[in-house]
Formats: structure tokens, sequence, C-alpha cells
């Protein structure tokens, strides 16, 4: 039936102009318009944050696709990525470059920054079947050391090599007696501009997804008579984890200088004789190791670091052959007990715990001197190796060989060791085919490869080697040929593809007044990617060892890698040791120490009867627009219920020097004191000297 209307009865549309219909026309689309951009911005927003992660390897780069916001406005922006501005804590900016994917956030204690695209941001989940560590160490700024901040050091020392020189500086305990009333002030200015934000910005940009973060006891306390910058290194330790938290880098502490030294090399603390399970003090040494790798524990295992800090090297480099391989198990057990009694059991309870293998045979059992089989069933262990080229008889092999050694050398036994223990770390090397660089074997030693260096510990007037060439082309990385660096980028692959799990020693090495350069260039990371001896993408390294060795008529060892088991990564089985034996054959304490097996029943030691250091992080008053909440920064002490006191002196007993016992008499008796039980835990901002035996 017709209709006099409009359509569908709508009599008053026919009643409008045809001018009126079209602006209600245009009026509606505008509307939906609007709707659709509403929606669409945030959601586009919140996607690029979350999900731009589409990546791709080109040649030696993992290229993306991202956008950035103007200069302005990332002064309060939460995220950024690629082509960003950072404005730093310290007033300064700089443009983060990332074309690896990665995206940083300025939320405080916010745990969704990614490092990488293809690597899990800190809240997720790191799969060590899946995700590589491709790692950085920061040597020489938490701990310093000659040949990595030289120009620190180069007041007090002689410019030459002449083993009877006189150098007033050898290791971070001469350095800071050297320093006097200048330490507070020189020690803070090298903490402060050494290592910095933009490092970390760097590190992640470098395609690089750990930090190694070398610490020395000092930064908890120190004891009367130690002459190192106390406390002051805990406040850069607290940047360092707020740095990598904003730059999804995870981070591993490594304990690196402990009392009495681990192994008398210049980076323990004091160069010289070994003082730590070895000597008339060194079970007391231990004890009070044990103190601050308590402290540390209950601090990174809050769940404010969780995510941050999931892996503690407990101790660098101990000396197994001097400490006695026995005694070094004896300790880890002790460690790994104690850890464990904080965090408790299973993934997500605590960090790894790594263990140094002290210099002992790589893929050996425990009873041929190696680690495998040690602690089988442990939650979460690792094992840490250097595996260095140099630190032996010089050799004057062409480059493109000393790139096969780490695949002949390490490729092999790495594997096998991940197969039979389980995680495996190359927790240091560098790009030293010799060992060239100032200082690189202690202050007023020279070198073996030109024939410089001398056995100290033996004759000091006759070089212990011959020379095979000089080492100036060596330091003068200026001046290197495209032929030499490729050849590095060759000698890095294949150690980033033998070792898999690996931290590069180190980030950066300083510049050296008397030299007037950088010095010690093969283990510098960030000049060598700067300069082109570093490969742009640590990725491409992977497989690589099999056209190095190709290139030079070898053949790779064929042991590939198993999956790790449920328990080596905290899930089922963990905890429950398989290896009951081990727990009685290396009991705590040992029944001796040293290699020379020096009977403990008459050592002196401490006692748990003082008040424990507990350390505190500052609560952030700054965040970026639209985040406004305050968050907990934690009280320093993880479990409650770890209330057992602080090793301290007894009360009544004297002690002697502990730096130097192993030169000391053992007492005829042990001695008892007049012990006070005091279990009380002290929390403090600053942490306190307790009081120790006068040095």
């Amino acid at each position: 039936m017709a209709s006099s209307g409009a359509p569908n009865g709508n009599r008053w549309w026919g009643r409008l102009s045809s001018r009126a219909r079209r602006f209600i026309y245009v009026a509606f689309a505008l509307l939906i318009l609007v709707v659709a951009i509403a929606v669409a911005i945030p959601v586009a927003l919140d996607h690029k944050r979350k999900s731009n992660h589409s990546a791709t390897v080109q040649d030696d780069t993992l290229v993306t696709s991202t956008s950035s916001g103007s200069a302005n406005g990332w002064r309060t922006a939460a995220f950024g990525y690629d082509g960003s501005t950072v404005y730093a804590d310290d007033g300064s900016t700089f443009i983060y470059n990332n074309s690896f994917g990665g995206f940083w956030t300025s939320i405080p204690f916010n745990d969704s920054a990614r490092a990488q695209a293809d690597v899990p941001a800190l809240n997720q989940k790191w799969d060590y079947n899946v995700n590589l560590i491709n790692g950085v160490n920061l040597g020489g700024w938490l701990v310093l050391e000659p040949f990595i901040v030289p120009a620190m050091y180069e007041p007090f020392n002689s410019a030459s090599n002449d083993p009877n020189a006189q150098n007033g500086a050898i290791d971070e305990w001469t350095l800071s007696q050297a320093l006097g009333t200048n330490l507070t002030a020189r020690m803070t200015e090298h903490y402060e501009t050494f290592i910095t934000e933009k490092d970390f910005a760097e590190i992640a940009g470098a395609g690089l997804n750990w930090v190694r973060l070398p610490v020395g006891y000092w930064m908890i306390e120190t004891w009367a008579g130690e002459p190192f910058l106390a406390n002051v290194a805990w406040t850069y330790f607290l940047k360092a984890l707020a740095w990598a938290r904003k730059y999804g880098l995870r981070v591993n502490i490594d304990l690196h200088a402990i009392p009495g030294s681990q192994n008398g090399f210049n980076h323990s603390s004091k160069q010289g004789s070994v003082n730590f399970l070895n000597g008339v003090m060194g079970l007391a040494n231990a004890q009070r190791t044990l103190n601050y790798i308590r402290t540390i524990t209950e601090f990174i295992t809050q769940p404010e670091y969780l995510n941050v800090v999931p892996m503690f090297s407990i101790l660098n480099e101990p000396i197994g052959g001097t400490i006695g391989m026995n005694n070094l198990r004896s300790f880890y057990i002790e460690v790994y007990e104690m850890i464990r009694g904080i965090t408790g059991i299973g993934e997500g309870k605590g960090p790894v715990i790594g263990f140094h293998d002290g210099f002992g045979a790589l893929d050996a059992t425990v009873a041929s001197g190696g680690w495998n089989g040690f602690l089988a069933g442990a939650d979460r262990i690792a094992l840490d190796i250097h595996p260095y080229l140099v630190f032996t008889a010089p050799n004057s092999d062409a480059i493109p060989y000393q790139a096969t050694k780490p695949c002949q050398y390490w490729g092999a036994s790495f594997n096998g060791t991940s197969n039979s223990f389980g995680i495996t770390l190359g927790g240091e090397w560098s790009l030293a085919v010799n060992d060239c660089g100032k200082w690189l074997n202690n202050v007023g030693n020279g070198h073996r490869f030109d024939g410089t260096y001398y056995d100290l510990a033996g004759s000091s007037t006759r070089p212990a080697y011959s020379a095979v060439g000089s080492c100036s082309s060596w330091d003068n990385w200026s001046s290197w040929t495209e032929d030499r660096k490729s050849g590095f980028r060759s000698v890095a692959s294949g150690y980033m593809d033998s070792l898999r799990h690996w931290f590069f020693w180190t980030w950066k090495t300083g510049y050296s007044n008397q030299m007037g350069t950088i010095g010690s260039p093969m283990w510098n990371y960030q000049l060598g990617l700067e300069q082109g001896w570093i490969p742009r993408n640590p990725r491409s390294a992977m497989g690589s060892c099999v056209s190095i060795l190709a290139a030079q008529g070898l053949r790779p060892s064929n042991v590939p890698t198993t999956a790790l088991s449920s328990w080596q990564t905290g899930g089922a089985g963990a905890g429950t040791i398989l290896a009951t034996a081990q727990l009685t054959s290396f009991p705590w304490p040992p029944a001796a120490v040293g290699a020379s097996s020096t009977r403990v029943s008459n050592l002196p030691t401490y006692t748990p009867t003082g008040s424990v250091i507990t350390m505190s992080a500052t609560t952030p008053t700054a965040y970026p627009s639209g985040y406004s909440s305050v968050v907990s920064v934690g009280n320093g002490w993880a479990n409650a219920q770890d209330n057992a006191g602080w090793f301290t002196p007894v009360a009544g007993c004297s002690y002697p020097n502990p730096w130097s016992g192993v030169s000391a008499t053992v007492p005829a008796a042990p001695c008892t004191g007049t012990r006070r039980a005091s279990r009380v835990r002290r929390e403090t901002t600053n942490p306190t000297v307790t009081p120790a035996p006068a040095l």
C-alpha cells in the first residue's frame, strides 16, 4: 500500500529539506569517526607498549619498526622506545637507541620493561632451556681493578714495568690508603661517572640481556683497620638495580671481594695471600663472608627485587688449589642450605645460586676434581666458569686460528657440563688472544707476550717467558685494520656460540693518562661495539663454530646439549638432594682448611651472636605523568623467621691479623672467651661498623 509520508512511516524525515538531510548524514558520520578514534588511540598505544616486538634478524642486526614521540613528551613519559629521549636522574639527556625492539619504563618498581623483543620482560619467566644469557660484566665500577681504571691508580705508581719499581697503589686496599683524605671524594666521583644510566641503556641497545655486577663486601660494612670506603657503594648498587629494571636487564650479583681474599688477586680486596679457608684466620673469614652473603640474599629475595636479580654468584674465583677443593665444596653446601633456608624451594623463590668452579677440572665428576654430580637434586644452582685464552704461555697464532680455540676448548665441555651439572655459565671471557694491556698482570708487571712478565713468586729479575711479539700494536686500537677487527669478531662469535650462557668481561675499560688512550681494548665491549670488532648482534654468533672451524680445516665435537631437568630450574624434585653422601662427605665447618690441611679445632672463630646488618632502600619520589602511587621498597629482610645472629668476634678473645693469617701461629687451644648471646636484627639506613680485631 502506498504511503503519503516518509519511508517506513518516518513523516518528520520527509518534511526535512535535502540540505538538512545532508547535514545530518555528515554529523552522524563525524560522530562515528570520533568514537572510532577515541577507541583506537588507547588501543594502539597499549599495543605499541606491550606488543611492539615484531622483529627479524637481517645480517648482523635484529631489525624492528618503531615510532617515537617528540622530545618534550619524553620528559614525563612512562615508556620509551628506539629513538626516544631519556631524561636521566642526573639531569642529562640522551637518545635511546635499541633496534632490537626493547623498551624502557620510568615507572618505579615496574617490571614490564624488555631489553629486546625476543627475550621475556622482567615480569615474565626466564627459561634457561630457551632464553640464552647474553651478558656483560660491569667490572671496575664497584670493585676497582688497576687494568680497568688505570687513571685512578696512575698518580701513585711508576709508569714502567720494572718489577723493582716503587708502586703505592696495587689494589683497592692500597688505593684507598693512598687516597687518604680524598678517599670519599674520589671514590664517589668514580662511582658517579664510570657507569651511568646511559651505560645500561646502551647495554640493552647492544642486544645484551643480563649484567653481572661485581661488588665488594665493604658496600655493607668494614671492620676496624680496613681502609675501604664503607657503605657508599650501596647507593650505586641500588642505582644499578633501578637502571636494570628500567631497561629490562636482569642482574647477576657477583660477590667479587671478601674478607681475607679468596685468591690473593688484586680484585679480591687485597693482593697477596689467601686468607679465606686458608691459614689461621681462614675459617673466621669464611664465617664473616657468610654474613654478607646472607644480608645480600635477604635483600634481593624481597618481592620488590626478585624479578631484577634472578641470580647470585656467591664468590668470585676462589682458588681451589690453595683452599682445597673439598673445603670449597663444604662452603658451597653451607651457603646453599643457608640461602634456601631463607628463600624456600622452587621456581620464583630467591635467586639461582652461582658457584665458581674454583679452577677445577671442566666436565669432570666430583671424584675426578670437577663438579658434575655435585649437589644433584639441588634447587637452582649454576656453575660459573671463566674460560680465558691468556694467563698461560704466550703464542703468536694468527687470529683466525685463535677464533677456533673457544670452539675447540669449551664447546663440547660446556655442553657436557650443562648436561651433567645443570645451568652452566661463562661468567667471564674476553677477546684477549694475548696478555697485552696495561697492568693486566698486576701493577708493576709486564706481559708474557712481549717478554716483560715476571713470576714475582719466584724470580723478580728474570722474565718468565721469552717474547713472541710486541704489545704496542695490540694496545693501539685506533690503528687496527679491518682484518684484525674481523678476526676479533670471529673470536667473539666462537666464544658466544661455545659458552651459550655468557657474560663478557668487561663492558668498558677506562682512559690511561700515561698511555693517552683507553687501555686494554681487547677487554672493552663498548669500545669494540663502537669500533666494529664486536658483533653488532650477539644472536648472529649462534652456530658460528661450524664455519669458524671449517675455515681452518677442523670439525666441531658433537656433544649437543640436552634440556635441563625440572629440578635444575626449580620444578618437580627441586631441593631433594640425590647424592646425600656429599652432605656428610663435605661437612661444615671442614675438619681442616687450606691445601696444607690445617686442623680447625684450635683455629680462631667468630660467634653468631652479633646484631645483623639489614640494608635499606629509599622510596622513590618522582613518577612519570599519570603515575603517583607510592610503592614498597621492602624493609631489607625477606624472611622474618631468619633471626639468627651475626658472626662477630668472641668477647675476651684476641685474633691475629685476618689479612695475614697464613703466617700466624696456630693457637694451642681454642679461645672460648665470654660469649653473650644477642640474636637481634639491626635495621639501619647507614650500616654501622662492627667492632673487629685491630690490624
